[in-house]
Parts: C-alpha cells; sequence; structure tokens
C-alpha cells in the first residue's frame, strides 16, 4: 500500500466484511477459517487475501469464496475476484487442489503448539461494573494464583457478555507471569473434534499425554458437550486428572450448571467444587465505558454523546455493542466523516433497535409463523412434520440470535422444549445459513420485521 491512509481503509473494509460474515457462520467456523487470514490489498478488481497456506486458501475457496465476494459487494459496489496468497511462502495460487483439510485435523495440529489467545483480550481493556465485578475478581485471583484458589472457576452469563474475554485475559496473564507456563485453551467444540480425531486415529493415548502435562486449562462454552457421551467421558477423566494435580480448571457457559440437563450429574456436581462466577448484561453507564474504552483501543474518535446513542440501542450484549462501534468507525474512514449522532444513526440503520420497541419471544414468533403463513400453535406444538418443525427451528434460532434469553427460558416459550432442543436448532439452522443464500435471504427479512 502506498500510504497509512490506505493500508487503514483495507482494515477498515475488512473489519465491516468480517462482521458480516460472522453473522453468517457459526462460531467455530469463524474461529478456524476466518481468524488467521487477512485482506492486505485492493486491486481494481481484486482483493488480496493473505491466509497461512495454499490448503488453507483452497478449502476456503471450495466452501467460502461466494460468500466473500457477496459480503465484499455490498460495500465496494461490484463483484470482486479474490486472490488467496499463502503469506508461508509469499506466493498467490490459482490452481484448486483435490484434498480438503478438516477442521478436527487443523485444530489438533493448534493444540500441540500454543494457544490461541486474543492479544485484545487482557485485563487492562476490561470494563468492570457491578454487573461483572465478581467474576473479575475471581479471573484476576485465579490468574495469580493458578491451581490454589477456585478450582475450578466456572464462569457463566448470556451471549455476549464477556466470559470468553476473561477466559484470553486469565490466559494472557498467567503467561506473562509465568512465560514456561503449559497453558491451554480451546472451545468445547475444538475439544470434542481433538477427541473424535484422537480416537479415529488412535491416537487416545497421546491425546491423555497432551492434555495432562498441562498445568492450566480453559475450555469455553462447555454446554456443547451435552449430549456427546463420549466426550464427556474423556472430559470427566481429563477433569479428575488435573484437579488431582492441582492444576488450574476454568471454565465458562451459557448455563448454570444444575440447568446442563444433558450433561452428566457428575460433570456438573465437579463444575460446583470451586468457585461459581456469574456475569449479568451491562446496565447503561457500564456500556459507555465499554465503548469509550474499546474507542480508545481501536483510535475510533467519538464523543459522549454518540457513546450514549449506540449504548441506549444495544440490548446488553457487549460483543453486538462493540461491533456497532467497530462498524460506525469503519465507515467514518472509509467515507472520511465526522462521527456524529446522526451519523451513528446513519450508519446503524435497521442493525441496532430501536429503544421503544420492546422485542419478545412472543413477538418473534408471531412474526415468524406469520411469514410461514401457518398457525402460530402449529408451530409451537410437538409436531415433526417439516412445514412446523423448520419454522420453529428458525424461531429458536432468531431468539437465540437476537435476545438476551437463557437457552431454559426460550425453550419453556416452545411448548416445553429443553436447552438440548434449542442448542440443536440454532446449531442446524446456521451451518444450513452457509450454504443456502434463500435461507439467508428469509433471516434477513425476518430480522428486519422484528426490529423495524
Amino acid at each position: 500500500m502506498n500510504t497509512l491512509n490506505e493500508e487503514k481503509k483495507v482494515d477498515d473494509l475488512w473489519n465491516l466484511i468480517l462482521q458480516d460474515i460472522q453473522q453468517r457462520v457459526n462460531k467455530q467456523s469463524f474461529e478456524t477459517w476466518f481468524k488467521p487470514i487477512k485482506l492486505s490489498e485492493i486491486t481494481e478488481d481484486t482483493l488480496v487475501i493473505e491466509v497461512p497456506s495454499e490448503d488453507f486458501g483452497s478449502w476456503l475457496k471450495d466452501h467460502y469464496l461466494a460468500i466473500i465476494q457477496d459480503i465484499a459487494t455490498t460495500y465496494i459496489n461490484y463483484r470482486p475476484a479474490i486472490l488467496f496468497t499463502a503469506n508461508g511462502n509469499g506466493g498467490s495460487f490459482k490452481k484448486e487442489k483435490t484434498g480438503i483439510i478438516h477442521e478436527e485435523e487443523i485444530k489438533a495440529d493448534v493444540l500441540q503448539n500454543h494457544p490461541v489467545l486474543n492479544s485484545k483480550y487482557t485485563f487492562e481493556s476490561f470494563v468492570v461494573g457491578s454487573c461483572n465485578q465478581f467474576a473479575h475478581a475471581a479471573s484476576e485471583a485465579v490468574a495469580k494464583r493458578p491451581g490454589e484458589l477456585y478450582n475450578p472457576l466456572f464462569i457463566y452469563g448470556g451471549v455476549g457478555l464477556g466470559k470468553t474475554h476473561l477466559m484470553h485475559a486469565i490466559g494472557h496473564s498467567i503467561l506473562s507471569r509465568k512465560s514456561m507456563q503449559s497453558l491451554m485453551y480451546l472451545s468445547s467444540e475444538n475439544f470434542m473434534n481433538d477427541v473424535i480425531h484422537s480416537i479415529r486415529h488412535d491416537k487416545m493415548n497421546e491425546f491423555r499425554d497432551r492434555y495432562n502435562k498441562v498445568k492450566v486449562l480453559l475450555i469455553d462454552d462447555i454446554q456443547f458437550i451435552a449430549g456427546k457421551e463420549r466426550t464427556q467421558e474423556v472430559f470427566f477423566h481429563i477433569f479428575n486428572s488435573l484437579y488431582e494435580s492441582q492444576k488450574q480448571i476454568v471454565i465458562s457457559s451459557d448455563l448454570y450448571p444444575k440447568d446442563m440437563v444433558n450433561i452428566e450429574k457428575r460433570i456438573r456436581s465437579r463444575f460446583e467444587w470451586g468457585l461459581i462466577a456469574d456475569i449479568q448484561p451491562p446496565d447503561l453507564e457500564t456500556k459507555i465505558a465499554i465503548l469509550m474504552k474499546k474507542a480508545e483501543i481501536e483510535k475510533i474518535h467519538i464523543n459522549s454523546d454518540v457513546a450514549m446513542f449506540i449504548a441506549e440501542r444495544n440490548r446488553s450484549n457487549v460483543r453486538e455493542l462493540e461491533g456497532a462501534l467497530i462498524r460506525v468507525g469503519a465507515f467514518a474512514s472509509l467515507t472520511g466523516k465526522k462521527i456524529t449522532v446522526d451519523f451513528a444513526e446513519e450508519v446503524l440503520r435497521g442493525i441496532m433497535d430501536d429503544p421503544g420497541k420492546v422485542i419478545t419471544i412472543e413477538l418473534i414468533q408471531k412474526l415468524v409463523a406469520k411469514y410461514f403463513n401457518i398457525k402460530l400453535n402449529d408451530m409451537l406444538s410437538k409436531t415433526r412434520a417439516r412445514e412446523f418443525s423448520y419454522p420453529r427451528q428458525i424461531a429458536m434460532y432468531l431468539c437465540r440470535e437476537i435476545l438476551e434469553c437463557s437457552l431454559p427460558e426460550i425453550g419453556k416459550k416452545f411448548g416445553g422444549k429443553d436447552h438440548a432442543t434449542v442448542i440443536y436448532s440454532h446449531k442446524k439452522v446456521k451451518k444450513e445459513m452457509e450454504k443456502d443464500p434463500n435461507l439467508r435471504k428469509t433471516l434477513q427479512i425476518l430480522d428486519q420485521q422484528i426490529k423495524s
């Protein structure tokens, strides 16, 4: 790039593209396939994207090329060609490879090296308020004396409230004090994939050795091992081994241990051996403080009026709150405009809620039933007929994405379904959305109807 300003525009465009991609793919796919890549250059008709290897880029081509092009088109007003460059050897490639790297294989390799911690998720960048003060204090205590206090530490709270931030902060803090400390951070889905990979390739002894060597184990979103009997069996023994050796275990979840009905009781009881710390949705003052801190870190110039405007239109999800700020900052950089309340309102129109509108599970159910032209009672019934079960799954997905309701609360409103059914529906819709443009369009229309 010729200037720092041009480099910033490339970064801002990539941030916008990544935000939209994150809405279309599941969390594991995003972490695996989009976190390691970056937009390095924009030519007349091509986006040049750096990838770790040719195989990695070929897999992206096969599975996500159209999504990247679709999203990029909405911001640059033409459909670009995509050139993947392997940053390991500085070369580019166009020829597609026949082999596919499976996610579990990549993750198995990652686990053997160093933990993948986000450099921005530290205690210094975490904004403390009454909503998270206890969880923050417990996390700092564990980071200072791993294996001695609060073992295990179990952090729970709604989506996007800062659980992952605290997990990464614990990891950074421990590694900064004890550079040789063996520490592993991963999601429960990646843990499950590692189990599957090790069983499939007859490497369970290596698996056990690898996990038993760590001094600190941090597992995010543990609720996703619900119903996975073999994974739970393996996790149970790993937990016991580490605990008996006084090695630190930190777990996060959307659910309180007793609400995890499809996780074995013996595992749930172990979650209660140490300390359970919850994170609640932030109040208005904390949201404003979070925005101002994030703006300082990202070098986005906003005043308190803009922060107040964004905070008032956010329904207590910190991840969405920060995403809105990044979007406003990116648009300001790309257009050269000053960030005012009017500018933020224009950029966020249709994306963030009107504070005067109350969105409920019942509202989402009603609009989804109306969209599919079915009776609400039929959608909420126990019938498995696709004409009713498909809209039901979509409604559950939208409730999970838009609202800060717990899984049991959503399940209860859908005729007494358990939280595992809600998790299944959410994952199913999110997976199908990656491949089905019609479903993406349906979800976009419903999202607009719900928030309008």
